[in-house]
């Protein structure tokens, strides 16, 4: 599928009936094993991606190494791929739009672009320089899905109701620069995600957690996507940790060995490609 095609097939997702999951990759095999479950597209998540490199997230990850990994997972599924860049990997807008270029390269067709900035005293980025990051991005003339995310619920700014104002406030005023959907990762009560629906134009964008309602309910709402984030990434770390706690502890090796795939069945499972594709 070339990448023009992988684009508008991602696009037309966030326009059908009913909410889509996103789930997010951190290398080849999750991804090529979310594609054999069925899943339409895939994002990548920076935390995984970076923890998988031995760095801790936020932008931590040598932009290089990103693209690198962004590559292999473009080339070694058929499905659209969508990155998470956080805040671009960059200060000023021309620096983001350069890096997105270079991303673009890579062959994702999506992108999640941040405005939190890892910075205490100030969180939140600008929302008019950010909004000016997204516009120039925009302005480089190619088949992109912005996804804007912003930060305020995900990083508690203020109190409810500033929450509330300041998403929808930044939201449209993202969309007005270019962005083609909102990302509001930390929100999980019905009320809230109703109010955001209502206030925000536009395809939005939740995160999947403990709390979120149903898919069901979410497509009732009108909530076009919902994304795993790192929750995947954590949850085959998580069954590490308990197989490695089985075997120092108790000396077993159950959690290593009950209900896992043989490794001839992983290797059809994956179906990894020995020499990756160019991109289209």
């Amino acid at each position: 599928m070339k990448q023009f095609t992988k684009f508008k097939a991602f696009q037309q997702l966030h326009h059908q009936p009913g909410t889509f999951v996103l789930p997010n990759a951190w290398d080849s095999a999750s991804a090529k094993s979310f594609q054999q479950n069925g899943f339409k597209a895939i994002g990548t998540t920076s935390a995984g991606i970076a923890m998988s490199w031995g760095c801790k997230d936020g932008e931590n990850l040598p932009f290089e190494k990103l693209l690198e990994t962004l590559r292999t997972i473009v080339n070694s599924v058929d499905v659209p791929v969508s990155a998470d860049i956080e805040a671009g990997c960059g200060t000023s807008p021309e620096e983001v739009a350069d890096h997105v270029r270079k991303v673009i390269a890579a062959g994702v067709v999506g992108i999640n672009l941040e405005d939190g900035t890892g910075n205490p005293d100030q969180p939140l980025s600008d929302v008019l320089l950010q909004a000016k990051k997204i516009a120039a991005i925009r302005d480089l003339n190619v088949p992109l899905f912005i996804n804007a995310r912003t930060d305020v619920y995900w990083l508690k700014a203020g109190d409810p109701g500033f929450r509330l104002q300041s998403a929808v406030e930044r939201a449209n005023l993202y969309r007005q620069a270019g962005a083609d959907c909102i990302f509001i990762p930390g929100v999980e009560d019905t009320e809230t995600i109703v109010k955001l629906r209502t206030g925000i134009s536009g395809p939005l964008n939740l995160l999947a957690g403990a709390s979120t309602p149903s898919l069901k309910l979410l497509s009732e709402i009108g909530i076009e996507r919902i994304s795993c984030g790192s929750a995947p990434f954590r949850a085959g770390l998580t069954l590490l940790k308990k197989i490695g706690e089985d075997i120092i502890r108790h000396g077993r090796f159950q959690h290593m060995t009950d209900d896992v795939l043989s490794y001839n069945d992983a290797a059809e499972w994956i179906h990894l490609k020995n020499n990756p594709k160019q991109n289209d």
